[in-house]
């Protein structure tokens, strides 16, 4: 049986039961000890940098910081949840769109009540918080800072399409502690916190195809503005990806795609235009779950989250047709 045949999430033990989440306190330690983080989550690669998940010595010197990010992690989980009724309702009814840069670019007032409602939730559970959101963007101080994604997948919300998600993303020191990606349509909850990722409450590994021919692809990539500023040479890197992949997809939501990589559901997502808000969850949940995120392009010694390129792949996939593109488009 191939590996990408053999793929499946493990579900030989439960996430451990945590503590109350009510107002939890922020008094939490990330490693840094004479000006560096023993924990520190991204590493130079040959090809983008990649988050790195903490090592299992590393994580041992820091029992608080566990203790601390699983709160994290379940007081997103909470706040994400407690937003599944009221965007169920919103689904596939009508509703008014606005935008923002271009006419594909959709915002509803889903978004940003949905925003709203998880800003406020996440004061109540950690007083100490700033937040940098889609819509709302840069909001309070505070030293754990949220990524918030209200709804990663705004057109196909839209449009009546089922793949979409609230994305929550944690970071404290510059580190990002814990994630939650929810899928409001299928309930499910994929998270992560520095012991682990998990699928609704089951451990969560990215395993799956080991080489291109055998592997399926999730992008966005080109988009219009892709053909746009690189015309024909945009259209022959998708034609290259297209010969190189079993299987190509384009389903939308960066935050979905690359959560359906850390489940093994499929074998590696790219996207060249994205935001902290779209990846920062979902790249700590595959980094947690086994899998490789790499960001590409940006500012050097930018934050691996904050680069506008990225690659996540399952466990032990050579993509070398998939890294060549994603060099030439972010060189």
């Amino acid at each position: 049986m191939s590996p990408a045949a053999s793929r499946r999430c493990s579900t030989s033990s439960m996430s451990p039961t945590p503590p109350p989440l009510t107002r939890i306190s922020t008094r939490v330690s990330t490693g840094r000890t004479s000006g560096r983080s023993t924990t520190r989550t991204d590493t130079d690669t040959h090809c983008g940098t990649a988050f790195r998940r903490p090592r299992s010595h590393e994580r041992g010197q820091h029992m608080t910081d566990s203790t601390q990010s699983r709160l994290f992690k379940d007081a997103a989980a909470v706040a994400a949840r407690a937003q599944r009724d009221p965007l169920r309702r919103a689904f596939r009814s009508e509703m008014e769109l606005g935008f923002k840069r271009d006419a594909r670019d959709i915002v509803t007032v889903h978004d940003k009540a949905t925003e709203r409602a998880l800003v406020a939730a996440l004061t109540a559970a950690v007083p100490d918080s700033a937040f940098l959101g889609e819509e709302g963007g840069a909001i309070g101080e505070g030293r754990v800072r949220w990524y918030i994604d209200p709804i990663d997948g705004t057109s196909n919300f839209a449009a009546g399409i089922a793949f979409w998600c609230v994305s929550i993303a944690a970071e404290v020191e510059g580190s990002i502690v814990a994630g939650v990606v929810y899928d409001p349509v299928a309930d499910i909850l994929f998270s992560a916190d520095l012991d682990g990722a998990y699928l609704d409450d089951r451990p969560l590994r990215s395993r799956g195809a080991q080489t291109e021919d055998e592997a399926t692809l999730i992008t966005g990539y080109p988009n219009a503005r892709d053909l746009d500023a690189h015309g024909d040479a945009a259209l022959e890197r998708f034609g290259a990806l297209v010969a190189a992949y079993r299987a190509l997809r384009r389903p939308g939501s960066a935050a979905m795609s690359i959560c359906h990589v850390a489940a093994g559901w499929v074998d590696v997502a790219a996207g060249f235009a994205v935001n902290p808000w779209d990846v920062s969850a979902a790249g700590f949940i595959l980094t947690q779950a086994g899998g490789v995120y790499r960001g590409m392009g940006g500012e050097p010694g930018a934050p691996v989250y904050h680069r506008p390129g990225y690659v996540a792949t399952v466990a032990g996939l050579d993509c070398p047709t998939l890294d060549a593109v994603a060099e030439a488009i972010t060189a």
